[in-house]
């Protein structure tokens, strides 16, 4: 295993000349810093500042974990029942819609791919809707740079917009891949556009992973168009810092802001390891083996302190791994087991995790130790992986979409229970995004609509 990734932060004895594991990894960045700085481990979610309870601005909602504190979005809808409207998109895609007031905003692609087309005619989409008639207020077409990833293989699986973009109320910030990272005003005017790399992993899958925000930065994690990570000037797009490590091909999970009671941490897992960040620097706090290889697509969760991160390909296995620490954190690895999800993102309620997997089984964990609560087989069939999209609490109960098969609401308890399966039969393409939850409504994409769903 060839790993290199980035020099570490308050860690003299980590030098990667000094360690012997780590002899053949490049240095980078800033001298190491050798202040030693206690940490507590109570947990705090970073919200964008200016987002409030109602908005989902960003993948994952406000806390990027999931979870939504509604007590009016609907757990039944049909073709007939609880969908207040439905928008056809100018084309495909796999991100998640996002909500800031009236607006919601989403990505697609069209020119190339699902439906034919060459490779020179490909565009992307960041369209404006009008959150209660689902009348489109603006659409931005970004004409995609090339060379571009052929339409073959996984990636036609996913396809080209398939990274969420966040907003701030002042901005919209989407990243096109190749295409590069681009900024809005709430009008549709681009402000500012930068390339974070134009590579392409060996397997050719394309990213996914999502922009966030911290403090007066976007955070992009390049990971297949330049294996690094990268924070721009929210205003400016000036590049703060740019952290490179060959560790993050094969990365398609989002990170995390948090904070750890001393410091705000970023975590992201990677092929055999997690990572904490310092977000303001891009340095690396701590890292944590873990058995996860080839490839890493949930993001991490972090409860009580503890990062629980899930993946892999051909080892695949999850891990509870305690954030904070300096260097080599091999001991704040809690425990480690062989269950796991190819994509899908879990979420966590009252000390449990709850996630469908890609093969179409409800899992309920012990976060604590680790344990098996209940697998479900939902007996979900057909090609490919029937789910893709993460797991978002609401309410009590669990929202997993599958791809082709409607959407189950699982209780949210330690006994299996499935409260609703909703289909809407009428849409066959496939609904790879999680939805987003603002106001009793649920916006739910799939390749061909963006849907309003609403209790009547």
């Amino acid at each position: 295993m060839t790993r290199c990734f980035f020099m570490p932060v308050d860690c003299p004895h980590l030098h990667p000349f000094n360690h012997p594991t780590l002899a053949r990894i490049p240095a980078i960045g800033m001298p190491v810093n050798y202040r030693i700085i206690q940490l507590t481990l109570t947990l705090t979610i970073c919200i964008a500042a200016h987002a409030n309870g109602a908005d989902w601005p960003r993948f994952r909602g406000p806390t990027g974990m999931g979870v939504s504190d509604d007590k009016k979005a609907p757990v039944t809808w049909s073709d007939s029942k609880n969908i207040k409207w439905k928008k056809a998109m100018p084309g495909a895609g796999s991100s998640s819609p996002i909500v800031f007031g009236d607006r919601v905003y989403i990505t697609c692609y069209s020119g190339y791919g699902n439906d034919g087309g060459s490779v020179n005619s490909l565009k992307r989409h960041l369209i404006c809707l009008d959150r209660n008639s689902g009348k489109i207020v603006w659409d931005k077409t970004i004409k995609a740079s090339l060379p571009e990833d052929s339409f073959r293989g996984y990636l036609t699986e996913h396809g080209y917009a398939t990274h969420t973009p966040v907003t701030d109320g002042e901005r919209i910030y989407a990243f096109f891949g190749k295409s590069g990272v681009f900024a809005f005003d709430m009008n549709g005017k681009q402000m500012w556009h930068k390339m974070v790399g134009t590579e392409s992993g060996a397997k050719r899958w394309g990213s996914a992973s999502s922009p966030i925000l911290y403090k007066e930065t976007v955070i992009i994690n390049a990971s297949d168009e330049s294996q690094s990570i990268r924070a721009f000037d929210k205003k400016t797009g000036k590049q703060k810092w740019k952290a490179e490590a060959a560790s993050l091909e094969n990365t398609f999970g989002t990170p995390l802001i948090v904070n750890t009671g001393g410091r705000d941490e970023m975590v992201l897992a990677v092929p055999y390891e997690v990572w904490g960040l310092n977000p303001d620097t891009g340095k690396l706090n701590w890292y944590a083996e873990i058995p996860m290889d080839n490839n890493i697509s949930p993001s991490v969760v972090v409860a009580d302190g503890v990062a629980y991160a899930f993946g892999g390909y051909r080892t695949k296995g999850s891990v509870a791994v305690k954030v904070g620490g300096k260097g080599d954190a091999k001991s704040n690895v809690l425990w480690q087991n062989r269950f796991s999800t190819y994509v899908p993102s879990p979420v966590h309620r009252n000390d449990h995790l709850y996630f469908v997997n890609d093969t179409g089984t409800a899992y309920c964990i012990h976060a604590k130790s680790g344990k098996i609560v209940y697998s479900e087989d939902l007996n979900v069939r057909g090609r490919g992986k029937p789910f893709y999209a993460s797991a978002t609490l609401v309410n009590g109960n669990v929202i997993c979409v599958s791809r082709r098969n409607g959407t189950y609401v699982i209780a949210a308890n330690t006994k299996y229970k499935q409260v609703a399966h909703n289909k809407i039969a009428s849409d066959d393409s496939d609904f790879n995004a999680s939805p987003a939850i603002s106001n009793g409504q649920m916006f739910l994409r799939s390749n061909r609509f963006l849907y309003c769903i609403e209790s009547n």
